[in-house]
């Protein structure tokens, strides 16, 4: 069996269907479960002409090696000083179909993943207008082998040339830092919010083990046909049903009875909530005609701004899909905005009704989310879906580990869900099936 291609040689074709060549390579980051790594690239150009050639060349090895290089990529104009990313995934072999368990969902959800990226930077990013900023892919493969094993990379541009400053972990960022990135957010689900009717729904991603089956069905003869996931983001029911099974299974824990025990019928609660969030691959669903695109990984690790704050650049779009823009928001404001944000200086009461600096943030979003849009969203339905998306998000790590501003969102659903209105408008929902 041959070695695989070593980092070098991967990034010195796809920088040849570019016009340019390799400086030095340098591994900033493993990915997770040692599946591939992040590298930084140092290139320069192969002639003094190089600029005219590139189309040609890109051109060539689109054609011959399997590079695909988008077309609003081509028409870039050099780039100083030829400071580049590389992404390369080379995740261990995966099982056919017909022996996929259980177990393997978290190996699936990350090769789905990969893809799903690759196709969101190639095919949903050059449509995107400069004011959405994110990182141009230059050139991509996407490789399977006869042994099991895949080959994926991606050659950006390093958005720390105008970006340079990283997002911290969870909790850091500053207010001005905070009001770009919901800007940000609220510009990207804007702007895909009336384009996403336009999607075929046959092609979106379905959650891992149920795609591994319509893989077994013969549904997709090849992956080219998959986009990006149906529901967007990596913590929602359908792919969670493992951990929602722990939690109902935990009488001890605060969050067991009101989210798992029978609602209605053999219907939790959980359940009617994921039903009004959750999007549909064919029919009508409850909020259908809020849908959007959305990130799927909202988090200030996933970030960089700029060096006075006032712009951000996302990356990392492994779940982009469709989605509520509020499940983005839920999880920003969870676990990267500082909790004197959300509450001013006082203290967190066990139930805590919406305060000034949330309704502040969700204000500013929505108002943002319109103008670009040019769509109505009126402020009662928004905050029904936004306390939904909490209520989901508290059962994701009510069964997975609490992170973040815990405190306020537990006491935050307890309010939710001691509102009559709020819980008659998700129990009234007959479309959770």
């Amino acid at each position: 069996m041959s070695a695989p291609p070593s980092p070098e040689s991967i990034a010195a074709n796809l920088l040849a269907s570019q016009g340019l060549r390799l400086q030095s390579i340098k591994t900033r980051q493993s990915l997770w479960a040692g599946y591939g790594q992040i590298c930084q690239i140092s290139a320069s150009a192969t002639s003094p002409d190089s600029d005219s050639s590139t189309q040609t060349s890109a051109s060539a090895s689109n054609s011959n090696s399997g590079v695909s290089t988008p077309q609003e990529a081509q028409s870039q104009p050099d780039l100083q000083p030829h400071s580049l990313i590389l992404k390369l995934i080379t995740p261990p072999r995966t099982s056919p179909a017909h022996d996929i368990t259980p177990t393997d969902e978290g190996h699936i959800r990350k090769i789905l993943s990969y893809r799903i990226e690759q196709y969101f930077y190639t095919h949903l990013a050059p449509h995107l207008p400069p004011s959405i900023p994110v990182a141009t892919c230059l050139a991509s493969i996407n490789e399977q082998h006869a042994n099991g094993t895949s080959t994926t990379a991606m050659l950006m541009t390093d958005l720390r040339q105008r970006f340079p400053v990283a997002g911290e972990k969870r909790g850091a960022l500053s207010p001005t830092q905070v009001n770009a990135a919901i800007d940000w957010l609220a510009s990207f689900h804007g702007f895909w919010w009336p384009r996403v009717g336009q999607f075929d729904r046959r092609g979106l991603v379905r959650p891992p083990l149920e795609e591994m089956e319509r893989e077994l069905r013969g549904e997709h003869q090849d992956a080219a046909q998959r986009t990006v996931w149906l529901n967007g983001g990596y913590t929602y029911l359908a792919t969670r049903r493992t951990e929602f099974s722990s939690l109902a299974a935990s009488p001890g824990s605060e969050w067991s009875p009101p989210l798992t025990d029978w609602e209605e019928g053999d219907v939790s609660l959980a359940e009617m909530v994921a039903g009004v969030l959750a999007p549909r691959a064919e029919g009508w669903g409850p909020s259908e005609a809020y849908q959007t695109l959305i990130h799927g990984d909202v988090k200030a690790e996933n970030l960089f701004t700029s060096r006075d704050g006032e712009e951000v650049a996302f990356y990392d779009f492994q779940y982009t899909g469709l989605g509520l823009g509020v499940c983005d928001l839920a999880k920003l404001v969870t676990c990267s905005v500082e909790l004197g944000q959300l509450v001013g200086e006082g203290s967190v009461e066990r139930v805590l009704a919406m305060q000034g600096g949330e309704r502040r943030l969700l204000r500013r979003y929505l108002q943002k989310l319109k103008d670009v849009a040019g769509k109505e969203y009126e402020w009662d339905v928004f905050v029904r879906h936004w306390e939904t998306a909490l209520v989901d998000w508290l059962r994701f790590q009510a069964s997975w580990g609490f992170w973040g501003n815990t405190e306020w969102l537990e006491a935050r659903v307890r309010s939710i869900l001691k509102d009559d209105e709020w819980r008659q408008g998700v129990v009234g929902n007959r479309t959770y099936r």
